[in-house]
Formats: structure tokens, C-alpha cells, sequence
């Protein structure tokens, strides 16, 4: 009982660990955003046809706090992921351990690719729909901190949903997921992601088409992934078990 209740101390305190350097990597990346905010923002900004405006000097700092935390995120991704990967390594085998440390960099650069996907697909549909509808009603005007949140939530979903592929991936290798779960839950998994594109987008059968499929695909690409991993590691138990009986 004392051995199993240090081991629990252990891993809280491994857990523990693990949390504090990825805090410090955050806020580290949070400082360095603070540097390259103005260059960020004039890239966001650049396809404007207006100047953005702010309601009071608290805008100005929420706008530079949200850009730097976005940054910051992307930075700590890799970091976090490799914390995560050190705190299971115990529990994973040799070849789990050199499998799963592959996944970092794709965790990575997904990311990324889901909020280019947002920001030069998503973004640009959305914000033409919305101000076109407005254009002949209103005099269009935008608040800095309104037209970020408005990016913030074109892009940020895609980022998490395009990590989809590698989760899945990971999971599998270490015996929590399999296809056959993914599998069975497919038409609740559909029905949740075309909610999502549908709530995103204009209301007109192309936009919501357009981004739909993609968020489909990806969902078959994990599962895909997933059943080769499932394989692979059905494959290697198979083997371990008939060497330990000869």
C-alpha cells in the first residue's frame, strides 16, 4: 500500500513538473509575442479596406495580451507536447517511445495548418458574407477588439480540430483508442462537425460544403491513421508473446 501510494506521489509530482516547465515556456513565448505584436498585427490587417478603431486605452493592451497569447500558444504546443510524451514514456515500450515522439512536430505543424486554413479560407468567406449583408443598411466600422475575437473564432477551432489525425494516432499506439471506437461513433462524429461548419459559415450550400468536407476528411484520415497504428501495434504484441514462448 506504501509503495502504491508513493507511486502516486511520484506521479503527481512528475505531473507537477511537467505543468511548471510548460507555464514557464509560455510565458516565455508570451514576452517574446510582446516583441513581434506590431508586425502580427499588420499582417492580420493588411487586406482591410478600413483602419480598425479602439474604444478606450484598455483596448489597446487587450489587443496586444491576445495577440502574444496566440503566439505564445503556437510556441508552447511543441514544448507541451514533449512534456506530455516525457510523463507517459515510463508506461510505453521502446518502439512506443520512438513512435510517439514523431508525433510532436506533426502535433505542430497541424496547428499551424489549421489556422492557416481558418484565416486564408474560413476568415475571408465569413467576413465577405457578413459585411456584404450589411453594406447597404449600415456604414461599416470595426472595433479592434471585435474584429480580433472575430478571427480569434474563424481560426482557433480549425487549429484544434486539424490536431484530430495525431490525437488519434497517440491514443491508438498507447492502448486508449482503437479504429472500431472511431468507427462506431462516425455518424455522431459527422453530425457534430457539419453542425460546426454550418454555425461557421454564410448561410448558402457552398460555404457550408466547402467547409464541411475538409473537417470530414480529416475524420477519415484518423481513422485511417488509427487502423495503421491499431495494426502495427497488434503486429508487435504478436510477436513479443511468441518470443516470450519460445
Amino acid at each position: 500500500m506504501n509503495n502504491q501510494e508513493m507511486s502516486v506521489v511520484e506521479h503527481l509530482s512528475e505531473l507537477r513538473k511537467r505543468l511548471i516547465i510548460t507555464l514557464v515556456a509560455f510565458v516565455a513565448f508570451l514576452a517574446v509575442g510582446f516583441t513581434f505584436t506590431k508586425d502580427i498585427y499588420a499582417f492580420i490587417v493588411k487586406d482591410l479596406d478600413m483602419k480598425l478603431t479602439v474604444l478606450g486605452p484598455s483596448d489597446i493592451l487587450w489587443i496586444y495580451f491576445i495577440i502574444a497569447g496566440v503566439f505564445a500558444i503556437v510556441c508552447t504546443i511543441p514544448i507541451a507536447a514533449f512534456q506530455l510524451w516525457l510523463f507517459v514514456k515510463p508506461a510505453l515500450r521502446p518502439n512506443e517511445q520512438r513512435l510517439t515522439l514523431m508525433y510532436i512536430p506533426a502535433l505542430f505543424f497541424l496547428f499551424v495548418g489549421g489556422l492557416c486554413f481558418g484565416y486564408f479560407v474560413i476568415l475571408p468567406f465569413v467576413l465577405k458574407f457578413l459585411v456584404g449583408l450589411g453594406s447597404t443598411m449600415f456604414e461599416t466600422m470595426f472595433t479592434t477588439e471585435k474584429y480580433f475575437e472575430f478571427v480569434i473564432n474563424m481560426t482557433m477551432p480549425f487549429a484544434v480540430l486539424f490536431e484530430l489525425p495525431i490525437v488519434a494516432m497517440f491514443l491508438t499506439s498507447i492502448g486508449i483508442l482503437n479504429p472500431v471506437a472511431l468507427q462506431k461513433i462516425r455518424r455522431y462524429a459527422y453530425f457534430v462537425l457539419i453542425v460546426i461548419a454550418v454555425c461557421i459559415t454564410p448561410p448558402d450550400f457552398i460555404s457550408d460544403f466547402s467547409v464541411a468536407l475538409p473537417l470530414l476528411l480529416i475524420y477519415e484520415i484518423s481513422i485511417s491513421l488509427s487502423k495503421i497504428v491499431y495494426k502495427r501495434r497488434l503486429k508487435k504484441e504478436l510477436e513479443e508473446e511468441s518470443v516470450y514462448e519460445e
